[in-house]
């Protein structure tokens, strides 16, 4: 018999063969050392400070909550301590921010230096000086602040369209008031849509970013800043691995608009829209979910102008496909006020394209509110729902002109979809309903077996829900 021989590696070999592999993994991990020294003395520390007057509304900071924007600080809910109205003395809160001109314009969050009496900014060199606010852009939270100095150091600034999911990304910044502190980490995501935040495509990364860390830039591995660190998700305080920054390219469009104009203006187009879920898709004759469904058009925009209609799915912007309803927003905010703009859309399974010249968005948008409540018509129909003429008060409280009050909602298909008592139903299957009579006509022909668009509008608010009609047994 053949003995087939062993050979073992002695343990000091294996142990030099382990570091090896060791130190050439740890040669394909960036360092950032070159980096920092380049970029950090254009990093600046910014501290804002507001009187606590008699009319003081203001919510202690304690570097944990005020720091957040509106949105993340909600995750304290009603217990978030609050400071007396009659409070005397001084808020303080502590940010970052970054040096985009020699002579002295910095970019920073709003929310850093809201409703202060007084900004110091505090450089490198340990130079502080007084900052003026040149103008916010409240929508974007951005800041531009001006101090006076000449020759300051600069960053260099990149293009954030370019910015790709997996790269490596780092922050330099004042987290807990701790100067100049570095974090790294990947892109996670691009063109995050954050509730209450519709005009800006945030950078998603898991860089560790803390409160004193926002307005502080984000810079990608050629010392280029690609954008603001703003937000984060937290239920406790502090960073959890989600990180939300702006996109340099939105920051530099404000800039420059509030250096020039002193404010920002934006593209408007003057539609409510809504997800195109599975089910609406199977509606409209979609393959697959995407678009963004047009649920209103508002009298005199400039959607209502160039002819768009409830109903219609806008599938691309100016050649930009659109996959998720927030895709739109931050594309017609970008585009210039008075520019034409060609919009791909699908209409009663027709697809068309159609121009609209961008109007300016307005100032404020209101949603309108309300109540109905007046005792319904009854009627039997395939839904399962009774309903009334719509009374004139809706009609001028919502804004509306045509559509049925829906009155009780009994078991079948509308109770399965999520129709209530007192939605105001606006079309079905892409018919307009004017009257109770328009509204049996339509409901009797409806098809059985098949998914059918209805649009109601709630409390004041237009969206699209899906009902099916099952076939009998």
């Amino acid at each position: 018999m053949v003995m087939k021989k062993r050979f073992i590696l002695p343990f000091s070999l294996l142990w030099v063969l382990m570091l090896t592999a060791v130190v050439a993994r740890a040669g394909e991990l960036p360092d950032f050392t070159k980096l920092v020294k380049e970029n950090k003395a254009a990093v600046v520390n910014v501290s804002a400070t507001a009187e606590l007057g008699s009319n003081s509304q203001a919510t202690l900071d304690q570097n944990q909550i005020q720091q957040l924007p509106e949105f993340f600080r909600h995750f304290f809910g009603p217990n978030a301590p609050q400071i007396s109205p009659h409070a005397q003395g001084e808020r303080r809160s502590m940010g970052s921010g970054f040096i985009v001109s020699s002579d002295g314009y910095i970019l920073t969050n709003n929310h850093v230096i809201k409703g202060a009496d007084k900004i110091t900014v505090r450089l490198s060199d340990r130079r502080e000086l007084d900052a003026k606010v040149v103008g916010v852009d409240k929508r974007a939270d951005i800041a531009v602040l001006k101090v006076k100095a000449d020759d300051l150091p600069v960053v260099k600034l990149g293009n954030s369209d370019d910015l790709q999911v997996g790269q490596w990304v780092f922050a330099i910044g004042s987290p807990f008031g701790f100067d100049y502190s570095v974090t790294e980490g990947i892109v996670s995501a691009i063109g995050r849509a954050l509730p209450d935040e519709n005009y800006v495509p945030f950078i998603q990364t898991d860089v560790a970013i803390n409160p004193g860390n926002s307005g502080g830039p984000l810079f990608n591995m050629d010392g280029q800043v690609v954008g603001i660190n703003s937000q984060i998700y937290t239920r406790s305080g502090g960073f959890m691995g989600l990180s939300f920054a702006i996109p340099i390219n939105v920051a530099m469009n404000a800039f420059h608009q509030i250096k020039d104009t002193g404010h920002v203006s934006r593209g408007w187009l003057g539609v409510l829209i809504q997800e195109v879920s599975r089910d609406l898709a199977e509606s409209f004759g979609l393959k697959t979910p995407h678009g963004a469904l047009v649920a209103q058009v508002m009298d005199g925009s400039p959607a209502a102008k160039a002819g768009l209609q409830a109903g219609d799915i806008i599938l691309e912007y100016d050649g930009h496909k659109i996959n998720l309803s927030s895709d739109l927003p931050p594309l017609v905010g970008s585009t210039r006020v008075g520019g034409t703009a060609k919009l791909l859309i699908l209409r009663n399974g027709e697809r068309k394209t159609i121009d609209v010249t961008i109007g300016k968005l307005p100032a404020e948008q209101v949603a309108g509110s309300g109540q109905g409540g007046v005792a319904p018509q009854i009627t039997d129909n395939k839904l399962g729902i009774s309903v009334q003429a719509l009374p004139d008060k809706l009609k001028k409280q919502w804004n509306i002109e045509g559509g049925v009050l829906v009155g009780q909602v009994g078991q079948g298909p509308a109770m399965d979809a999520g129709i209530q008592s007192n939605d105001v139903i606006r079309s079905i299957n892409n018919h307009s309903i004017d009257s109770v009579k328009v509204f049996n006509k339509v409901v009797k022909e409806l098809p059985l077996g098949k998914a059918i668009p209805v649009l109601i509008v709630r409390n004041g608010n237009p969206s699209f829900i899906v009902v099916k009609i099952p076939k009998k047994k």
